[in-house]
């Protein structure tokens, strides 16, 4: 088989939507996705059937997604799509040589990338979380015993802010230092949200359902990330 009809049979049987999330990039229902081939916050990739990125203007079909994404030439690219999704290449419905394949693996960038959205993500969602446990569980009175959740909240809140501020830093230097010196205190501060999410599955208890309704319901950690 020729190497136009390699790439043709390939970019027929894949899209690049496909191999995004095949490779690890989590697309949204609308078909965004943040970029892997920049320093990408927020979603401004479009996959479909080709790619295209809103911010960086990187464009093309599968074959170049998976070709930029792993440092691989076109024919290599190609190869290790067909292989992955087992695209036959041949009259027979033979899949690539053997040789060809090469080992599926995410570049250390983006692996990088979805560390740190990722450690984003969970210390958003732990300060808002945090904020609504200062307001709601606040002492009433003087004399009033101070809350667990409250105490938490005052102990923690300064802390998470720091952390935050330094992931929306322009200096990858410090943001990388916060991704590989606090992954193991996030994925604690991410179980911590889910045991409290699950025991309070209604996202308010008898407390908050007190407030008048004139107030503001708190935002539960579920919700959307904050803005700071």
């Amino acid at each position: 088989m020729g190497k136009s009809n390699v790439f043709e049979t390939v970019k027929q049987s894949v899209t690049t939507k496909q191999a995004a999330e095949f490779y690890g990039i989590p697309v949204g229902r609308n078909g965004m996705a943040c970029c892997p081939f920049h320093d990408d916050r927020h979603p401004s990739m479009k996959v479909d059937r080709r790619f295209h990125c809103f911010a960086c203007q990187g464009d093309g079909d599968v074959i170049d997604f998976t070709s930029r994404l792993f440092g691989l030439g076109s024919k290599e690219a190609a190869l290790k799509l067909a292989e992955d999704f087992s695209v036959s290449l041949d009259s027979k419905g033979h899949g690539p040589p053997r040789k060809t394949i090469i080992k599926r693996k995410i570049s250390e960038e983006v692996r990088y990338r979805q560390a740190e959205q990722k450690c984003f993500r969970v210390l958003c969602d732990y300060l808002r979380l945090l904020e609504r446990w200062k307001e709601e569980y606040a002492p009433k009175q003087p004399e009033d015993d101070w809350h667990p959740l409250f105490v938490e909240a005052l102990h923690r809140q300064p802390y998470i802010e720091y952390l935050l501020d330094i992931l929306l830093s322009d200096s990858i230097e410090e943001r990388a230092s916060v991704v590989a010196e606090y992954g193991k205190e996030v994925k604690k501060i991410e179980q911590r949200i889910s045991e409290f999410t699950a025991s309070h599955p209604a996202g308010c208890d008898e407390r908050s359902r007190g407030h008048s309704a004139g107030t503001e319901r708190p935002r539960c950690a579920g919700e959307p990330f904050c803005h700071r």
